[in-house]
């Protein structure tokens, strides 16, 4: 019995010690962590509190060249709450529900159905992520603690989709996705700066008094080289002629020939940069950088510029090209868009004949032309400042087969980009000085100061100066009434270019799509702008550059010119100081009284020097443009007037002018050309072919058509 209660009593101490010694244990931690490992704890409780978080820079403008606000940055406000925070009450949940209801198009019970479905550990419900500022500011003021309030910056462009291609657009963290947005991001971005906060056991974040702070360094602003206005009126044009020719798709520039500035640059179909994902990828694709195009005659300025310049062709020299249009070429047919007959080397340009262009092309070696369309910018990229620039693709002479040649001369088997087509031509412009395009000017601080500015890059001069100005005329002539970019003429307004058709490649055959082109530069005396207009398989007939890209380019020209102070005043000027009244006649080889009786028809004056029956020369020649004020002068003589044939090869005379004249008066004079008589019709000459004035070989056969009296009284003429 003593023995049980001894044992018992031996246990109780035992577990009243154990009891005494877990306070003990309690107080000797407790007194470890205050006093002796204290400091330390406390100073890492510090740092644990402490957190770092991210104050956003603002991203840069973007401006036009007029300092219209292109692309700038707009406050989204998101609302948030925290439920279960303390002191919240349901009558202020109520509230905060009441208030964004006002504001928005939901109504209060969708708010608080929406926190009321939050998780039970939820700390942040998301109400609204673009609430506009005016139930921010409400929210504000209501000081409601569990209201959370943040802003973000969301871009906006202005004009929607004006210049979307040229400016891009951004992703939700407002990076640079495509456009200059991408190519400038580094400076739009500017750099974030950082706050240090205290943030609570909750995970809540505050800030505190004296808290360091780095400040953000705002994006820079860029100034463009795009005109608002030039660009407003380049895609109007643009998509009123691909609707009208129900062509796939289109692409426009317009350059400053003397700087590489460039005022525009359009795509249609296009899409708005406010929201991106609203079309397909394929109308974000920029096609004036991206899209590599076989470019057909416009090429034709490579073989022009280099056979002028090795004189490898005679600006009085003539082809005779097929009565039917075509020719064969090391065993590959080669055809004009009709038959051209006998053509001097202007009128190879001007009426854009592949059979000719090839005969001059094949004069060259393989290493001189390709020389000269590397020289031209072909085969390497512009270096425009945007993104995702092709280089195009210009085989090298040891990858050519025998028919390359002829067929680079007319712009197959190659592919090029319409940036570079653009610069070609502002390289021929302005006097043969290869610019770099460029779209950026300048890049501003957000004080407004200069940070950085363009120099205009000079690549390199692309042919002599006195080659390029024998051939302004021949592409000024392109844009005429005998040209094949007739429809590309403006009154007044003197334009130089060239046109391009070219059959598309598809699955390795080229099929009847085509697509078409027009390139001008204007005034063509001092070229202040360059437009090239391409279009991507026009449904019309024929498709022709000059029929289908050729208005536009006249439509978005004339509007242009309206802008141009200087160039406006041209064209009035033009229009009433050298109004054209008539061209003069050809007259040499009729009678006196036959000359008489056409000049008096179209109402010109005339002095008569000399005497005879037979007018034996005239002053101004056929053809001189004449006003209302000039007159002719007749010399007679006692026979009949014959071309000067002093000046020209053994065998060939001038074709005579013989408009106006009758049938019968006409197959006289040109049979004393040494010429044959081909007669359509009866009555009085309207029209013949070829063209009078030019070199031709005698025994050749000149076309006249006849109408007689009562269809001339009923056109007119």
């Amino acid at each position: 019995m003593q023995e049980e209660r001894s044992a018992i009593l031996n246990r109780m101490f035992i577990v009243f010690g154990l009891v005494l010694l877990i306070p003990c244990a309690i107080g000797v931690q407790l007194f470890r962590i205050n006093f002796v490992e204290g400091p330390e704890l406390r100073q890492l409780w510090s740092e644990q509190a402490i957190d770092y978080i991210p104050i956003p820079a603002q991203r840069g403008n973007i401006y036009s060249e007029d300092g219209s606000l292109l692309a700038t940055n707009s406050v989204a406000y998101k609302i948030a709450i925290d439920p279960k925070i303390n002191g919240l009450k349901d009558t202020q949940i109520s509230q905060v529900c009441d208030t964004l209801a006002k504001y928005t198009s939901q109504t209060s019970n969708q708010y608080l159905r929406k926190i009321r479905k939050a998780s039970a550990r939820s700390r942040y419900v998301v109400l609204g992520k673009n609430v506009g500022p005016e139930a921010h500011q409400a929210l504000q003021q209501m000081n409601i603690r569990g209201v959370i309030l943040e802003e973000n910056y969301k871009r906006r462009y202005n004009f929607g989709t004006l210049a979307a291609h040229t400016l891009g657009f951004v992703n939700h963290n407002t990076q640079g996705v495509t456009g200059l947005e991408k190519m400038y991001d580094k400076r739009l971005s500017g750099e974030d700066g950082v706050q240090q906060v205290r943030r609570e056991r909750n995970g809540r974040i505050s800030s505190y008094v004296g808290a360091p702070t780095k400040h953000p360094r705002q994006g820079q602003s860029l100034h463009t080289t795009i005109n608002a206005h030039i660009q407003a009126i380049l895609e109007e044009e643009l998509k009123a002629g691909i609707d009208r020719t129900s062509s796939s798709y289109g692409s426009a520039i317009v350059m400053d020939p003397n700087t590489g500035a460039i005022k525009a640059m359009a795509n249609y179909p296009t899409f708005n940069p406010n929201n991106p994902a609203s079309l397909n990828s394929t109308n974000r694709r920029n096609f004036a950088i991206s899209d590599m195009i076989e470019p057909g005659s416009t090429f034709k300025l490579v073989t022009a510029i280099a056979a002028v310049e090795q004189q490898k062709v005679q600006f009085s020299e003539s082809f005779e090209t097929p009565e039917n249009g075509k020719t064969k070429i090391h065993g590959q047919w080669m055809r004009d868009h009709e038959p051209l007959g006998t053509l001097s080397f202007p009128e190879v340009i001007q009426k854009s004949s592949n059979v000719a262009t090839a005969e001059i092309a094949m004069r060259l070696s393989k290493d001189t032309f390709y020389q000269y369309a590397r020289n031209l910018g072909f085969g390497t990229p512009t270096n425009v400042d945007l993104p995702n620039e092709e280089t195009g693709r210009l085989p090298k002479p040891y990858e050519w087969s025998e028919v390359s040649l002829p067929w680079m001369s007319i712009g197959y088997e190659l592919q090029v980009t319409p940036i570079q087509l653009a610069q070609a031509y502002a390289a021929f412009a302005n006097g043969g000085k290869m610019m770099r395009p460029y779209l950026v000017e300048k890049a501003t601080n957000a004080q407004g100061n200069t940070s950085w500015s363009h120099n205009d890059v000079e690549v390199r001069q692309i042919a002599e100066r006195e080659t390029l100005e024998q051939l302004y005329p021949v592409f000024r002539n392109v844009v005429t009434d005998s040209g094949t970019a007739k429809y590309a003429q403006i009154d007044g307004l003197p334009i130089a270019g060239k046109t391009g058709t070219a059959q598309k490649l598809i699955g390795g055959q080229y099929r009847n799509e085509y697509r078409s082109s027009f390139v001008g530069f204007f005034p063509a005396q001092n070229p202040k702008y360059v437009c090239l207009v391409v279009l991507d398989d026009p449904d019309t007939y024929p498709p022709y550059g000059g029929v289908t890209a050729g208005p536009i380019f006249r439509e978005s020209a004339k509007r242009i010119a309206g802008l141009d102070d200087e160039i406006e005043k041209q064209i009035i000027e033009s229009e009433t100081t050298n109004k054209i009244w008539a061209y003069a006649p050809q007259l040499s080889g009729l009678n006196k009284e036959e000359a008489q009786s056409l000049l008096e028809q179209q109402n010109l004056e005339y002095k008569i020097s000399g005497e005879g029956d037979w007018i034996s020369g005239q002053r101004p020649e056929a053809g001189t443009k004449l006003t209302s004020e000039d007159n002719i002068t007749l010399k007679l003589s006692n026979t009949i007037a014959v071309a000067d044939t002093a000046e020209l090869p053994d065998g060939y005379s001038i074709i005579p002018d013989v408009g106006g004249m009758s049938m019968r008066k006409a197959t006289l004079v040109i049979h004393s050309r040494g010429f044959k008589t081909k007669m359509i019709g009866s009555g009085t000459v309207y029209t013949q072919f070829p063209r009078p004035g030019d070199m031709m070989k005698q025994g050749h056969a000149i076309t006249v058509r006849g109408k007689a009296k009562a269809m001339e009284t009923l056109t007119g003429d």
